[in-house]
Order: structure tokens, then sequence, then C-alpha cells
């Protein structure tokens, strides 16, 4: 999230609401349906995985 400029906040290891929003905007912008909005699942991991590299 943080290399696609959708996360700022300092890495924490928590899925908290920042996190949460994050994966909400992501999901909206690349029409991922498959997981629930805000759900980090297999899809949504699928596709952010293959537009990022490791940190």
């Amino acid at each position: 999230m943080t290399q696609l400029g959708l996360y700022t906040g300092k890495a924490s290891g928590r899925y908290d609401e920042g996190v949460e929003d994050a994966v909400k905007r992501y999901q909206w912008a690349r029409g991922i349906q498959e997981d629930e909005l805000g759900v980090y699942g297999a899809a949504t991991r699928a596709r952010l995985e293959s537009e990022t590299s490791e940190p």
C-alpha cells in the first residue's frame, strides 16, 4: 500500500483503521469485488502483489 501511495502511516504490523481504509480505496480503484470491501482477501492480495515489489 505504501508503494502505491495509498497508505502513508508508519508500519506497525497491525490491521488498523488506516490500513483498512487504504485497502478499501485500493479495491475500489481496481474494481476488486471478490473480497469484501476492506478485507485483505485472496483476490486483493494477488492483485496487490502483482503491482508491488517486496518491501
